[in-house]
Order: structure tokens, then sequence, then C-alpha cells
């Protein structure tokens, strides 16, 4: 059976971004995040990497699982973009383009001659999207920047954790992935403005500025009232009671922030008389009982398992779910009927499972169509569809340009 926002597998569908042409220039997490939305949908994506890229693959080796689910669906070129000849051949290739991705240092694409300012010249409809650790200019314009020194410089993790634990990181590189997400947004919001100016245009974000947009509504408590988060543990910061409850089994989730769900939970409790006790009937009375109202709730919960308070809770209208580990969370019925979990055939590894595209186009296929490939893997068909010839290429690989 078709996961159902999957075209049926009969139905030939060209996928949304076929036409369009990528040129891949990132390295480690964040930069590649943006382009696999853009591989996912479709778009002819070329990777390009040094000949020798012993030393580049920073998020793991080749084969393995993090290399493997970052960089599927694309074609690979091997290509020295340092000397003269791969340059040019990059200039080649950046000349028929929509898009050049990259997350190098300032300081490199400049050397390289591969920045914006370059490319633009052969191309002026080029979209051209780059990460950086702090931004591309200002005091801290040529720093490198990676996930964790930005989670605590972006206020991050001094509001993860328990109170008075210390700060604590996030245990996903949730800096990188955002920054990643927001450039992928942003390319294609130019990709879209072009079609009405012809032009093309340079879309920056950087991990800085993509962790305190995450911030949201703790940024903007400060912002607009003055008000400092701190650690909050596994209780919501303003809305009580939402948090982690002990069941006969283990611990679950509850979220019944608002008046009429704290209701709803109080009857599921058994208790009906808490929705009219002094204490807590509002929400900022329960905000400032939180400790109170989190141990009345544990002190009753503590004696059934989480199977049956997820029932009572769903039952009742009450946001409730078990913590499970990441075996359990493919493990989960709606997670299987999802299909986020995609086998894909890899030439060297055999059948292997990777993460698909969390966004459902209705009527269009996330089918993962292509494995990760060794580098240069595609290197002859790629240089071949700019011109160059089988004598030329063999040049090319006997200089070690390619």
């Amino acid at each position: 059976m078709n996961h159902p926002t999957e075209a049926p597998a009969t139905q030939a569908t060209k996928l949304p971004l076929s036409r369009i042409t990528v040129l891949d220039l990132t390295l480690a997490r964040a930069g590649p995040t943006c382009v696999r939305h853009l591989a996912d949908w479709g778009a002819n994506i070329i990777r390009i990497e040094p000949p020798e890229s012993g030393g580049e693959d920073v998020s793991g080796k080749r084969d393995g699982f993090d290399f493997q689910n970052l960089h599927r669906n694309k074609k690979f070129l091997r290509l020295n973009l340092k000397t003269p000849e791969g340059h040019a051949a990059f200039m080649k290739l950046a000349e028929k383009a929509d898009v050049v991705i990259e997350n190098m240092r300032a300081e490199v694409k400049h050397r390289l001659k591969v920045s914006y300012d370059d490319v633009k010249k052969v191309n002026p409809r080029i979209v051209y999207g780059s990460i950086s650790g702090f931004g591309q200019s200002g005091p801290y314009g040529k720093r490198a920047g990676v996930d964790q020194i930005v989670q605590g410089m972006g206020g991050l993790m001094s509001i993860t954790g328990l109170p008075g634990q210390g700060p604590v990181r996030v245990g996903i590189a949730v800096a990188d992935l955002t920054a990643g997400n927001l450039l992928a947004l942003g390319v294609m919001t130019a990709l879209f403005d072009r079609e009405v100016t012809g032009q093309g245009r340079w879309v920056n974000t950087s991990l800085l500025e993509a962790i305190i947009f995450m911030l949201d509504f703790q940024a903007t408590r400060y912002l607009m009232a003055g008000e400092v988060a701190g650690q909050a543990g596994n209780d919501h910061p303003t809305g009580v009671p939402t948090g982690v409850f002990p069941a006969s089994d283990g611990l679950f989730n509850i979220a019944a922030s608002s008046g009429r769900v704290f209701h709803r939970c109080c009857d599921a409790l058994g208790k009906p008389e808490w929705k009219t006790k002094p204490e807590w009937d509002t929400q900022k009375k329960r905000s400032d009982d939180r400790v109170a109202i989190n141990a009345a709730i544990s002190e009753i919960t503590k004696h059934k398992p989480t199977a049956h308070w997820v029932e009572v809770m769903e039952a009742a209208g009450v946001p409730c779910g078990p913590i499970n580990t990441i075996d359990k969370v493919f493990a989960d019925p709606q997670v299987q009927h999802l299909g986020i979990a995609q086998e894909v055939m890899s030439e060297k590894l055999g059948k292997i499972k990777l993460v698909s595209s969390a966004l459902n186009l209705v009527g269009t296929s996330k089918k993962i169509r292509r494995a990760t490939q060794d580098a240069g893997a595609d290197s002859d068909e790629i240089l071949a569809s700019v011109g160059y010839s089988k004598a030329q290429i063999a040049e090319l690989r006997g200089k070690g340009i390619i």
C-alpha cells in the first residue's frame, strides 16, 4: 500500500524541483541539511568534493549512518578548486546552475574565488546560499562556528536542563539543523522571486541567528518584558501543569496548561475538586504553585502504568504520551504509518534505512531515490554535461584535478 501522501506507484510524477540544478559545496552538517531538502524534492544536486577528501567528512565516515543520511539523492563530482583547471570547470557548471550552497568560512570562498560576487559574474540568475557561524560580517564574522559553541553563545544552554544543574546542550545539533532548514526556505523564496525579477541574489543565515530565532517566546519574554528565562527542566516554562510525571512503569508527559484542559485533567485523575481549588484556579496561580501541583499529580499517577494514563488522558482530551527511546520511536505504529524510516538500496551497503523528508506533498512521492555514492562517482557524466570531451576528462583525471 502506498503512503497516503504519495502518488500511486504507476503514476509518472515529476518532482517539484526537478528543473533546478544545485552546486553543493557544503561541509559538516548545516549546509548539507539545506541541500538535503532540495535533493529530496528532485533538484539535480551536484556535490563537489576535493580529490583528497579524507579530511573533509567531519560528520562521519562516508559509509557511516550520518554521511549516508545527509547526502542521499545527489550526484558526486571530485574537483580541485585550488587549480585553474578545477576552478574553470566549476565556473562552467555555475553558468548553467540555478543555486550554489556553501558553508565555508568567508575568507575561504573568496580565496577559492567561488563567492557570490565571483559566480554572479558568469550567472546573474544564480541564487547563492550561505551559512556561517556568526554572520558574514561584524565582530565575529571571521570566526568559525560549530553547533555546541553557538548553543552556548545563543542562550539555549542556559535554559536547558534542570534548575540549578548548570548549562546543558540539547541532544541534537539544533543550531546546525535549524540554520540548514532556514536556508532551504530562503533559497526557495529567492527562486520564487527570481521568477518575477529574473535576477538571483545572495541568501545567507548563521548558526547564531538560527538559534536565537529558535528561542522564540523565551527571547521575546526578555525583549518585551525584561524577563531572563532560566532552566525549567522538564516543566513548561510558563504553562503548568505541563511536564514529566511518574507512572508505575516509568515516566510520561502530560500537557494541561490551559484552564479548560486542566479541568479535564482533574476529572481524568479523579480529582474534580481541584478545578475549584483557590490556589489553582488561574494559570498564574498554578504556575506560582508549580511544585505543589506537580507533586499532587505525581502522587496519583505513580500507581498505574503509562499505557493506562495515555488512554485515560486521551479519552479526556488531555495531551499525553510516553517518553520513548529511539528504538521505541521507530516501533511506534503511528511512526510506521507515516513511513519516515525509508529503505534504499546502496551498491556498497545493500539495503539501508534512512530518515525521509518530514514534508508531505499530496500526490508526490517522497521516496529516497538514490543512496549516497562514493566521491566522484558521477564526475565523467557531470563534466560531459558542460562540454568536456572524454580526452579532456582523462587529462583532468591524470593531473589529479578530478
